[in-house]
């Protein structure tokens, strides 16, 4: 059974808590499972990938933000934040490097608008009501079917006495920020949808993968990543 095939009813809403429900209850057994021997070489191809990618970073001030959480507008209000106010004080762009790592619920800010609208990603994640980027799938309803920081508009964020700010992820990415996402989140809940909904693991993982926006980085998993900025003299912010 596809995912789409849930009509947009109750029971829509009560697959979701289920999902939800089973990541919270997933045992320490079935949180592993992905990480076994035979995930070993994907991994280690993974961390290649991602250590010639940190080794971008090469600016005076460095930074990473940790965002675990859909924690509203501020795993991308504040990269902008310190690349302004870095301006501000005398350091340009160029100057400057600013991490953005996905992980755990995080990781629904790093794929596409298909997904999003497929699987019901805001409320599967709980994301929070963004204002004008957050937009109703149909009357009524709280669920926004696209990623609200891919193909932003102007004022679609706007911040008190600053006015409207660009903090999409092409604002971001074109200033340098850079994002990456982890893999065994992705690997975890991609298997909990498979799960629930009686599909194939290695196929919704797949079409995940293949989902995420334009310059997203897969790395083995985001803590692995927090680790692998702080090598390269990142400071480190929790994002939410």
């Amino acid at each position: 059974m596809d995912y789409k095939d849930f009509p947009q009813t109750t029971q829509r809403r009560e697959f979701i808590g289920t999902v939800a429900g089973s990541a919270a209850a997933l045992s320490l057994g079935a949180l592993f499972a992905p990480f076994s021997a035979s995930a070993e070489k994907n991994f280690k191809q993974q961390a290649d990938d991602a250590d010639a990618w940190f080794a971008k970073i090469k600016g005076k001030h460095r930074i990473v933000f940790d965002c675990t959480e859909p924690n509203g507008i501020f795993p991308f209000a504040w990269p902008k934040i310190f690349l302004m106010t870095n301006a501000a004080t005398g350091s340009p762009e160029k100057d400057c490097n600013a991490v953005v790592i996905l992980r755990h619920n995080a990781i629904c800010y790093g794929m596409q608008d298909k997904l999003w609208a497929k699987y019901k990603f805001s409320e599967m994640f709980k994301v929070p009501n963004l204002g004008p980027a957050y937009q109703a799938a149909d009357a009524g309803t709280a669920i926004t079917t696209r990623n609200p920081f891919w193909d932003t508009k102007p004022g679609d964020f706007v911040m008190p006495v600053f006015g409207p700010v660009p903090i999409g992820y092409k604002d971001l990415q074109a200033s340098g920020v850079m994002f990456c996402i982890c893999d065994a989140a992705l690997t975890v809940y991609s298997g909990i949808v498979a799960m629930e909904t009686k599909t194939n693991a290695e196929d919704v993982k797949k079409e995940w993968i293949d989902g995420l926006l334009p310059g997203v980085q897969v790395v083995p998993s985001g803590v692995w990543a927090v680790g692998r900025a702080q090598e390269h003299q990142c400071a480190y912010c929790f994002a939410g």
